[in-house]
């Protein structure tokens, strides 16, 4: 990706203005080394077990959010990325089409990932609940329990290298914490041996546009820690 074109994705998130002439050189060198180069192909047996998990989350009747719900959120994007994206649960857009972050705030996801050079197509994206909670309430502890299962498979099955967490509720799920999100930016964190950076929730972002140049800066300091682990 030139760097006029990844200048056009900064500009769509609201990030053209405070762009140094360093940062603007320096930058695209740094974020063009971020590549997925996941060369080896999928074998039938890890198809095999993609396919008994994903059945397995679409048959799940271990909370009450089964009940409620239109369709599972599995997940959707490559089974063998580096970048691995969790947020907390599927809204209403995303249980109707049965993907993950499908509406204006995904719209805005998307343009983050390509603003560091990503296609959602090279990452995977799933949420912390496989269903959606009614009226978009925040996830309840059993149900993140109960689905907690299915993404300690998801992530041992793809092996990213990297884990964004987006938003507070994922973050905190993730890292077991009740720590705010001002203090978890900023710091790599660990979820089995993967490390964790946590960004915040692009819904947030839509309705708090000052805080975009903070969202860059996570993104940015995502980036460096996989030069970091790719060097």
């Amino acid at each position: 990706m030139d760097n006029d074109l990844r200048l056009q994705y900064l500009e769509a998130m609201g990030i053209d203005v405070w762009l140094t002439r360093t940062s603007t050189h320096s930058e695209p060198s740094l974020l063009s080394e971020v590549v997925n180069d996941s060369a080896e192909p999928e074998t039938a047996a890890l198809a095999d077990r993609w396919d008994a998990l994903q059945a397995e989350v679409a048959n799940c009747t271990k909370c009450a959010l089964c009940t409620t719900r239109t369709q599972t959120v599995f997940g959707s994007g490559n089974k063998q990325a580096d970048w691995m994206l969790i947020g907390e649960a599927p809204g209403q857009h995303e249980d109707e089409r049965g993907l993950p972050f499908v509406g204006n705030a995904g719209l805005l996801l998307t343009e983050m990932l390509r603003a560091i050079g990503l296609n959602r197509e090279e990452v995977f994206i799933t949420n912390i609940l496989k269903c959606r909670p009614p009226n978009n309430r925040d996830p309840r502890a059993d149900e993140a329990e109960s689905c907690n299962v299915y993404l300690q498979r998801q992530q041992k099955l793809i092996q990213p290298k990297i884990i964004l967490a987006i938003g507070r509720i994922a973050a905190q799920t993730l890292l077991k914490t009740d720590e705010p999100l001002s203090r978890l930016r900023g710091k790599i964190h660990t979820f089995n041996n993967t490390p964790v950076v946590v960004v915040y929730h692009p819904a947030y972002l839509l309705r708090s546009l000052t805080e975009k140049r903070k969202a860059w800066q996570d993104l940015i300091y995502a980036v460096q820690i996989m030069k970091e682990n790719k060097g």
